[in-house]
């Protein structure tokens, strides 16, 4: 019987990643949910991994990556830090609510998709003290950030700027050891993986999970990316060199090929943050079915990836399926008059 304690791997990657400097927000492990209306409509053994609800500031998945991003600044003297994201974007405002407890300044610079409405998580970002700089589009936003680190330096300040949903190599930690948790978790259960499915963004999470897998040894099990806005191949790239770049951090000579990682980016639905009536009635359809919340953006296209690839046999009958909820549970309001409209009051 699989046994994940005992891989080789696991004594080097726990070891090295627990020597990081680290701040703790969240309980773990979070639940792993079996989904029995779920898994009787696909005919796959589905189970749910709930980091959507973590205790910080209703959780999410960046949650992982800012326990060890902001261990980082803390250990390297920063009292500021700097993010960016959409204006509905989970990251920041969890970034926000962790800097508020940890007595950090935070300041976040947020575009489109979304708008600057008191609701969701932009009106949870105001709540949480974060200094706000509204800028037009991503593509300055780097440019941004990079400014106002130079500014606060001037006054005195030593910011710490983190990218874009704590994709960075040291953000990455956090799910190489959620792929353990996983794995123990449905040992634990009499199972083994088969399949875990996520939505992918900025790719840290997809990193983790890839890193983890190849650390543990344990490359049998598929891990799959829907992508919710860029290319596959792009993704793909990214995803591999901050795998590869997370394990350099950990003193692994360890290359992570772009082949070794799959991403679909069949679920787009024409653009990040485009919600259409087929992601309004995934939400509806997981609602009604388990009572589960996703979200417009990011989980309810991951879902709706998931069940396709169930349908068109990429992920086979009987499989033994994790899907990762990734939090996002404020940008379902921040969004609910496009939802209302795609869906109508009353279904």
């Amino acid at each position: 019987m699989f046994k994940p304690r005992d891989v080789p791997g696991v004594t080097c990657l726990i070891g090295r990643i627990l020597l990081k400097p680290r701040i703790r927000l969240i309980s773990l492990p979070t639940p792993l949910e079996y989904a029995k209306n779920f898994s009787n409509d696909l005919g796959v053994e589905l189970f749910i991994k709930r980091d959507d609800v973590m205790e910080h500031a209703l959780g999410g998945n960046k949650v992982r990556k800012l326990e060890f991003i902001l261990g980082d600044a803390l250990a390297k003297g920063a009292n500021a830090v700097i993010t960016r994201g959409a204006y509905h974007s989970n990251h920041a405002r969890l970034t926000a609510a962790a800097a508020a407890k940890l007595g950090l300044e935070a300041y976040l610079v947020l575009y489109p998709p979304g708008g600057s409405e008191f609701q969701g998580n932009f009106m949870l970002d105001v709540l949480f003290g974060a200094n706000i700089v509204e800028v037009s589009s991503p593509d300055v936003a780097d440019e941004v950030m990079e400014r106002l680190a130079q500014d606060l330096r001037v006054r005195g300040r030593r910011p710490y700027v983190i990218p874009g949903g704590g994709a960075s190599p040291i953000g990455v930690y956090g799910y190489a050891l959620a792929f353990w948790e996983i794995a123990t978790q449905l040992y634990e259960k009499g199972k083994k993986p088969d399949y875990i499915v996520h939505a992918t963004g900025t790719g840290a999470t997809q990193a983790g999970l890839v890193l983890g897998r190849k650390l543990l040894g344990l490359e049998e099990v598929r891990v799959i990316g829907i992508s919710v806005g860029k290319g596959s191949a792009p993704l793909r790239e990214h995803i591999a060199r901050l795998a590869t770049e997370s394990a350099k951090t950990l003193g692994l000579d360890l290359q992570v090929d772009p082949e070794e990682v799959v991403v679909y980016d069949d679920y787009i639905f024409g653009a990040y943050g485009n919600i259409t009536r087929e992601v309004a009635e995934t939400i509806s359809y997981a609602a009604r079915r388990e009572g589960l919340v996703l979200d417009p953006v990011y989980t309810a296209k991951a879902f709706y990836g998931l069940r396709d690839l169930v349908e068109r046999g990429v992920i086979e009958k009987g499989s033994t399926v994790v899907f990762i909820h990734t939090g996002g549970t404020p940008i379902i309001f921040q969004y609910s008059n496009i939802i209302e409209d795609l869906l109508g009051k009353k279904q």
